[in-house]
């Protein structure tokens, strides 16, 4: 092909376009013959978060129906094991699945056992795409990526916000279980509302960290930091545990509610009804997003489970994302530490929630946006006020 022929071409096509059609000398095979692979997807698939890990599953399960079932070319046969909900149960479902050979893993909805499994993952040198679990304690990894969050922005996002619409005389309860994730919720929230303000100035009250309360579990812990009778109440719960805290908080409290976005996401709201109305929550996706991706997205997810489609769904959807992006850079044959080093090298990320890119901790710089439980019809939902703040 001479010069002249080849400008042609690249006027008609645009570059990008003749660099696919054409290929280059560097890929090992075309991408249509490439062979199958296998990704590990790690969920809990009982008891309280059940909920959340079948979201997840079904937003990587989406991206692959979208991309004819192939990452990177390769045709995927999607391995699912159950995390427990402790950190001895979610390693043994990791190891069980290298054992199965996976390039690479996701998933994991429980802060404790994704510490939990920190160092089986880097000495077995498998990227993990982490679409849930991301606590702040997670550092200095090289093969733990995550598409979520970091759980100190969800409360660094809603305490600058509330710091300016809470009255000068006015006071937040903040109530919070007891497990891995809260404190990072805690700090980051008085770091943004300013951590000598009188008006957080009371201790945390923490309550029990089961995924699966009963209908007392929160009531006497409630009862206590209401005492000092607050104006608003800042809170962290998700699954089965948010709707009933709510319930039980309702009972005692009928005053503004704020919290990250899992409190009011999912099935949650389907049980709590009017109890969620004017909720406001802060999160990284909101359904009603307007752009391209989201609408591709959202209405395909709707359409294929009947359903909203959550943060949840649209991390794991992310996590298949990246991974195919990753997998496609690595070449016809690629190993899981060739896959690594591909994900460190992508840049903006074309997301259902805006645009967004891995920073240096290996997790999302993204925008957070204000949501409130509104009625919508017969149904409660979660509806975009405005831009919080960019985070990461």
């Amino acid at each position: 092909m001479n010069r002249r022929r080849a400008l042609q071409l690249l006027a008609a096509l645009g570059t990008t376009g003749f660099v696919a059609g054409c290929g280059s000398d560097t890929d090992p095979q075309p991408t249509t013959n490439r062979s199958p692979i296998k990704i590990g997807m790690i969920t809990p698939q009982a008891g309280g978060f059940k909920s959340i890990g079948d979201e997840i599953t079904n937003g990587f399960q989406l991206f692959l129906d979208l991309h004819d079932k192939r990452l990177g070319g390769h045709p995927v046969e999607l391995l699912t094991a159950d995390e427990g909900d402790t950190a001895k149960t979610g390693k043994a479902a990791v190891d069980g699945l290298l054992k199965q050979g996976v390039l690479a893993l996701t998933g994991v909805v429980n802060s404790a056992v994704m510490v939990g499994i920190r160092d089986t993952v880097e000495q077995a040198r498998v990227p993990l795409i982490g679409s849930n679990a991301s606590p702040s304690s997670l550092q200095s990894v090289f093969y733990i990526w995550r598409t979520s969050y970091v759980l100190d922005e969800a409360g660094r996002a809603l305490g600058g916000y509330l710091r300016d619409q809470l009255p000068a005389n006015g006071r937040v309860a903040i109530i919070m279980p007891e497990n891995v994730g809260s404190p990072d919720v805690v700090r980051g929230f008085r770091q943004a509302f300013g951590a000598s303000d009188p008006r957080i100035g009371d201790p945390v009250t923490y309550t029990n960290a089961t995924a699966t309360p009963g209908k007392t579990t929160y009531s006497a812990d409630i009862s206590k930091a209401l005492a000092k009778k607050p104006t608003a109440v800042f809170c962290f719960f998700a699954g089965a545990a948010a709707v009933e805290f709510i319930k039980q908080l309702r009972e005692k409290f009928s005053g503004p509610v704020y919290a990250p976005g899992f409190l009011t996401e999912g099935t949650v709201l389907e049980n709590l009804k009017e109890s969620a109305l004017g909720i406001q929550t802060a999160l990284n996706y909101s359904a009603d997003l307007n752009n391209t991706s989201n609408r591709v997205f959202a209405s395909a997810y709707r359409k294929k489970y009947q359903i909203t489609p959550t943060t949840y769904a649209m991390a794991s959807y992310d996590a298949a994302q990246v991974l195919d992006q990753a997998i496609q850079l690595a070449g016809g044959s690629p190993n899981p530490q060739q896959v690594n080093l591909a994900l460190g090298k992508l840049g903006q990320i074309d997301s259902p929630r805006g645009i967004w890119q891995f920073n240096q901790p290996r997790t999302p710089q993204q925008k957070w946006y204000l949501r409130e439980v509104q009625r919508d019809g017969q149904v409660m939902s979660n509806v975009l006020i405005n831009e919080l703040a960019t985070l990461g």
